[in-house]
């Protein structure tokens, strides 16, 4: 059997309403685009950045990266990330969604996630971290922007939430994180070729409408989703506050 070969695809946005042009936003000399075209580079066999907008392929190409231009008019990354695969041209068979909003995203997982597909049956993949159970429980596993993923044996997903998932009946929920391993989802998705063509092809579903959560789509219509473990934690940018912390945290780097 040939070598499986791994292809990265980073959807960069330049609107945006909380923080437009946030790829380009400076982190002490380098674009955020930048900085996580620099985590994941060595990590596969080819990288692109997948974008709408001439500023910013203009400042990928400035840096020596690659980039596809694609539709402005994608619903979500994924239906970027086939498009940029495509015109890319590339014969690799997994290709994975890196989040361009995560410039501090590890090369430790993105292997992790690869590893997933040692598995000749895993159709697609993301991340998960635990919870730390000394965690401030109302900012972390209440908060409804960092989705929860309750996994089976095999370690597949088998629904992710907003909501936190599992309740623990009989338990103070201050204490919940101390009964129970809940698990954080770290939006980084990676999929085989055919299967990512056959996902941009299915309609929303409701459970997708009713939690905003792109992934439930592919559960709902029976996909299955292997999930990889991480305990490294990550720094996702959506606001100029968010980026002030990232640049708080990259001066502890040094």
């Amino acid at each position: 059997m040939r070598n499986i070969k791994f292809i990265g695809i980073i959807p960069a946005r330049y609107a945006s309403t909380r923080f437009p042009g946030k790829p380009l936003a400076d982190m002490n000399g380098k674009t955020m685009i930048e900085r996580v075209y620099e985590q994941v580079k060595n990590t596969v066999d080819a990288v692109y950045v997948a974008t709408d907008d001439e500023r910013i392929k203009t400042a990928v190409t400035a840096f020596g990266g690659k980039v596809v231009m694609t539709s402005p008019n994608h619903k979500s990354g994924t239906d970027r990330c086939y498009e940029a695969y495509l015109k890319a041209g590339s014969d690799c068979d997994i290709i994975i969604n890196i989040q361009g909003d995560e410039p501090f995203i590890h090369p430790s997982q993105i292997e992790t996630l690869k590893t997933c597909f040692d598995d000749v049956n895993t159709e697609i993949a993301t991340l998960v971290k635990p919870f730390e159970a000394e965690g401030d429980f109302e900012s972390t596993l209440f908060n409804p922007n960092s989705p929860k993923v309750v996994l089976n044996k095999k370690n597949e997903a088998m629904y992710f939430s907003r909501s936190v998932i599992p309740y623990l009946r009989g338990k103070e929920y201050t204490q919940w994180l101390h009964y129970h391993t809940y698990y954080k989802h770290i939006g980084l998705y990676a999929y085989r070729a055919n299967v990512l063509k056959e996902i941009t092809q299915l309609p929303q579903s409701p459970l997708e409408l009713a939690e905003s959560l792109e992934q439930l789509r592919w559960l709902e219509n029976g996909y299955r989703i292997k999930v990889g473990i991480t305990h490294q934690e990550t720094i996702g940018i959506d606001t100029p506050e968010d980026m002030q912390k990232a640049l708080d945290f990259l001066k502890t780097q040094k």
